[in-house]
């Protein structure tokens, strides 16, 4: 691999050397650090584009907005279920589709 000009060629290799091989406790730890992270994103900003408070959000799904910022900041990974009605509190949906 050459990252000599700022091309990444193989990504697995980069976490392979950072995190160890696919199925450690170090690159499984990570992996599931980067799902927090995304899916907090994905709710920040699905809230945001809903124009709804985290207080609202709150409200809406019966937690709290400690509960709500703590996952939008990747510290907390809601249950599917939990993410789920925060995601329909917010009128959206998830669509879970078979490859084809």
């Amino acid at each position: 691999m050459n990252t000599n000009d700022n091309k990444i060629k193989n990504y697995s290799e980069v976490l392979d050397k950072k995190y160890g091989l696919e199925g450690t406790v170090q690159r499984s730890e990570f992996e599931q650090n980067a799902y927090d992270f995304y899916s907090g994103l994905v709710l920040h900003q699905a809230r945001k584009e809903a124009k709804v408070t985290q207080s609202e959000l709150a409200l809406r799904t019966g937690t709290t907005k400690s509960y709500i910022s703590r996952i939008e900041n990747g510290s907390i990974s809601p249950s599917v279920g939990a993410f789920y009605r925060l995601i329909a509190a917010l009128g959206m949906r998830i669509e879970i589709v078979k490859p084809i």
